[in-house]
């Protein structure tokens, strides 16, 4: 199975300007329409941790996930939600080896 998922946890205060800084983001990228983006992404919050949260991540691949680091844009961003977070981001850097779909 083809795909690559990272998986950014981070501890924040300010959830409403970090979901604004991914909206943002989000859009800038897809006005732009050139290199490798996510195919997929979702932020969860951590019931049991209040300000915890996990942003999930998907790619086609592992090398387009590492070309969409390298663009100066995700820097921008990456330095962004840095300022937003309450400590260091851990990343998980995950090949898809399976996907179940349930209906």
């Amino acid at each position: 199975m083809a795909g690559f998922v990272q998986i950014i946890e981070y501890r924040t205060s300010k959830p409403d300007e970090v979901a604004a800084l991914m909206a943002d983001y989000r859009a800038k990228r897809e006005a732009a329409g050139d290199g490798p983006a996510p195919t997929h992404a979702t932020t969860c919050a951590d019931r049991d941790e209040p300000g915890r949260y996990f942003s999930i991540v998907e790619f086609a691949s592992y090398d387009e996930a590492m070309e969409n680091s390298q663009r100066a844009d995700t820097g921008e961003f990456a330095a962004k939600m840095m300022e937003l977070c309450d400590g260091p981001t851990t990343f998980y850097n995950l090949d898809k080896v399976d996907e179940l779909e349930y209906h």
